[in-house]
């Protein structure tokens, strides 16, 4: 039983054979899953732990041959076969995230922004560029939360793109072509994850304010897929004598919807919000009339109904094309535009648990390169978090080894109150977790991320102790 043979399940699933150019880079990404996998948030010697390993891990990195797009096929291709497993709608989940690097030559690997970091002596503003890398990735979750993949994910820096806030100085940006933009992205992913899961009417794509785009919702209706976001931008609607947000103003509440959220203490707090809805006719903006069309879209208004005295209220305004016929649909909605966050919580575990922007590598390519496996590792930890707490029940085969859950049947041992007849993946869950830390108290909230990763960095080891003492002193 070797350390490659722990992971090899998971590891074999998500790295499909046939797309790098060369069998032994196919090896060398598999070892470099295991590698990593094992030592989640280490560098790449301590998670290699000799020169040989670490020098070929760095040469996998600067191949060439070797790009995030090869790396990512194999995910995808099982990410699309995971979809088709589930029942229900998917979401897919569109947001944006910043890798800030430390280095002293950023012409390697680019830049993000510039930033104000204060006045000097003489009251000068000090600015600097920031190092790093953007992504942008699109992740399909169920109804339940439960992440089955990437569909999609796009790197890049700021060396091409200006950004909009650059563009203002010169012209209006409304008045730009979509496609010399840098939120051209938006479309990019939404285009590549229809492609890839096939069912384009089953898919709803969810975004925040930066996803109102109008160029967006033209190319849903062409490809016949559904979006919710954030709204942001006030169009103009009917006839053009007045605009969406004048015309929402008008149309009375038609339910109240009470919400949990956290105040600045991190207490529960019930907030009822009053909710109401619209099909509106929006026009596109003006400098772009001659080439898209009006669209009928149905804007949901969620504002709380009393003015809280210590914070802002709550106020979600979202636009979709899916039907809304009823105040219940317009609550459904709400609740799916919410599950937006875990893809909040995806960048958190690729920054804090890989420890993404920590990494020395000097050139964008390796780093966009070592960005793409800590995609799928993030994945995977964050895939067992909840789909323990959506299927508890669901065979712990489906995440683990046979030898790993012997493993943890001997070390973690049972509560006295574990009487579950089905011992599943939520059972197992909790066992990883109390490897990394959780305390398993009758009143805890299910184990989070986390502890699930440190859980299953400790497993790693304790399957290649095991593997050394057979070694050793035989079986």
């Amino acid at each position: 039983m070797t350390k490659v043979a722990c992971q090899q399940t998971w590891v074999d699933g998500e790295v499909s054979e046939g797309h790098l150019p060369d069998k032994r880079l196919e090896k060398r990404l598999r070892q470099v899953f295991d590698q990593l996998g094992g030592a989640m948030g280490q560098t790449i010697p301590r998670a290699c732990q000799d020169w040989a390993n670490t020098k070929a891990a760095y040469r996998f990195f600067s191949n060439r041959r070797v790009n995030e797009h090869v790396i990512l096929k194999g995910h995808f291709d099982a990410t699309r076969d995971r979809i088709a497993a589930a029942e229900g709608p998917i979401l897919v989940l569109q947001d944006t995230t910043e890798f800030s690097f430390r280095r002293e030559k950023t012409e390697a690997i680019g830049v993000t922004k510039v930033v104000n970091s204060g006045k000097d002596k003489d009251g000068r503003p000090r600015l600097h560029t920031v190092c790093g890398l953007l992504m942008h990735s699109s992740l399909a979750v169920t109804m339940d939360g439960v992440p089955l993949g990437l569909a999609a994910v796009k790197f890049w820096t700021r060396d091409k793109f200006k950004g909009t806030a650059a563009l203002k100085r010169k012209i209006n940006p409304t008045r730009i072509p979509i496609e010399t933009k840098e939120s051209y992205r938006w479309l990019e992913n939404l285009r590549q994850s229809n492609a890839l899961i096939g069912e384009p009417k089953r898919c709803v794509h969810v975004g925040d304010r930066e996803s109102d785009i109008y160029e967006l919702f033209c190319l849903a209706a062409e490809l016949g897929t559904s979006f919710l976001v954030r709204a942001q931008t006030d169009r103009l609607a009917g006839e053009g004598d007045h605009t969406v947000m004048a015309e929402m103003a008008a149309q009375p509440p038609c339910a109240t919807h009470v919400v949990e959220i956290r105040n600045d203490k991190g207490a529960a707090v019930a907030v009822t919000l009053e909710v109401k809805f619209r099909a509106i006719n929006v026009l596109p903006p003006i400098g772009k009339q001659k080439k898209y069309p009006p669209l009928t879209l149905t804007y949901i208004h969620a504002r709380e109904r009393n003015q809280p005295a210590d914070r802002d209220p709550v106020d979600w305004k979202l636009v979709t094309n899916l039907p809304v016929s009823s105040a219940g649909e317009a609550v459904e909605k709400l609740s799916w535009y919410a599950l937006r966050w875990k893809i909040e919580v995806f960048h958190k575990v690729l920054k804090s648990g890989c420890r993404a922007e920590e990494v020395k590598l000097r050139t964008a390519e390796r780093l966009v390169n070592l960005l793409a496996v800590f995609c799928i590792l993030s994945w995977r930890v964050f895939w067992i978090t909840m789909s323990s707490r959506a299927a508890p029940e669901a065979p712990p085969d489906i995440a683990f080894t046979s030898l790993e859950v012997k493993i943890l049947d001997r070390l973690v041992p049972d509560k006295p109150s574990d009487n579950t007849p089905t011992r599943g993946l939520g059972f197992y869950a909790v066992k990883i977790a109390c490897l990394g830390g959780y305390l398993n108290r009758r009143r805890d909230p299910p184990p989070g991320n986390i502890v699930i990763w440190r859980g299953l960095t400790r497993l790693t080891d304790i399957g290649l102790g095991l593997s050394l003492a057979a070694e050793l002193v035989g079986n």
